[in-house]
């Protein structure tokens, strides 16, 4: 089904690879098309508790082809590769999140938690692209760059409205204006990423997490949560508390809360039902 990205399944973890090695991953129309059709695909299948993106090979992504962006700077606009035909046409992500269905944002409206494992060189578009993602996990191998002033473009793809909510308007600026590289340690530092593994680590480590996740918390709060975090996140207090005090009474119907309380006071593990779509 898939040329441009590798996809399975492996309870309680999907995970989506960008696969094109060679060229470091460079980013085509076709592989945003089939990253969004498996993002979906993830989010139907009752087996996958979160989805992990992550880079085939050596690097993450390196942004938009070359090739492509040569063939716009020649007049061809349609120089980054073709759509992937149906698969163009998934729609990830809960409906009614209006505001976050635009390319990339669909991420933040899947009812699943998306988690970015960043393997190596993440730049232009492969590094506005994990910012949607709902944690980053980077290897000690990782090198970021936003690259758009060097090559006389903006802060495209949202960046200009993510990257200052993660790291703040000094940091962002810095990072956009001058388009330097930063390493894994210094992501960490301003607050790129969540955490930092050593490389060999990273899915390992990645892979535990959301098996964690899977043994002990229950999916439908995840979604909640989730929506709560993006929908609200530029709301005032007041409003915020006035639909935190609702969600939590429409809470208490839900059979997760009785499983919740009762492998608490069991003292076993809770046995959550999985988010069905």
């Amino acid at each position: 089904m898939y040329e441009e990205i590798l996809y399975d399944v492996e309870e309680p973890v999907a995970t989506i690879r960008l696969n094109r090695p060679k060229r470091l991953n460079a980013f085509t129309t076709r592989m945003g098309d089939e990253l969004k059709h498996a993002i979906a695909e993830a989010e139907r299948d009752e087996r996958a508790v979160a989805i992990v993106l992550t880079g085939e090979g050596r690097g993450f992504c390196a942004g938009a082809d070359l090739k492509g962006l040569q063939g716009i700077t020649e007049g061809n606009r349609s120089a980054m590769g073709s759509e992937a035909g149906d698969l163009a046409k998934a729609q990830p992500g809960d409906p009614t999140m209006t505001g976050f269905h635009g390319p990339y944002a669909y991420m933040m409206a899947v009812r699943k938690p998306v988690i970015a494992a960043i393997n190596g060189p993440a730049a232009g578009l492969g590094f506005a692209i994990p910012l949607f993602a709902d944690m980053r996990f980077a290897s000690d191998r990782a090198v970021f760059t936003t690259a758009f002033s060097q090559r006389g473009l903006i802060a495209e793809w949202g960046i200009g409205w993510n990257l200052p909510r993660l790291v703040g308007p000094a940091h962002a600026l810095d990072l956009l204006l001058s388009a330097r590289k930063i390493d894994a340690a210094e992501a960490l530092r301003i607050g790129l990423v969540n955490q930092v593994l050593p490389h060999d680590e990273l899915i390992p480590f990645v892979k535990s997490y959301v098996q964690h996740l899977a043994d002990t918390v229950s999916p439908a709060s995840m979604a909640v949560m989730k929506r709560q975090v993006w929908e609200r996140l530029e709301s005032e207090l007041d409003p915020s508390l006035r639909e935190s005090v609702e969600l939590m009474v429409q809470s208490f119907e839900r059979p997760d809360f009785k499983e919740g309380v009762q492998a608490f006071l069991e003292k076993r593990p809770p046995k959550f039902p999985r988010i069905k779509t």
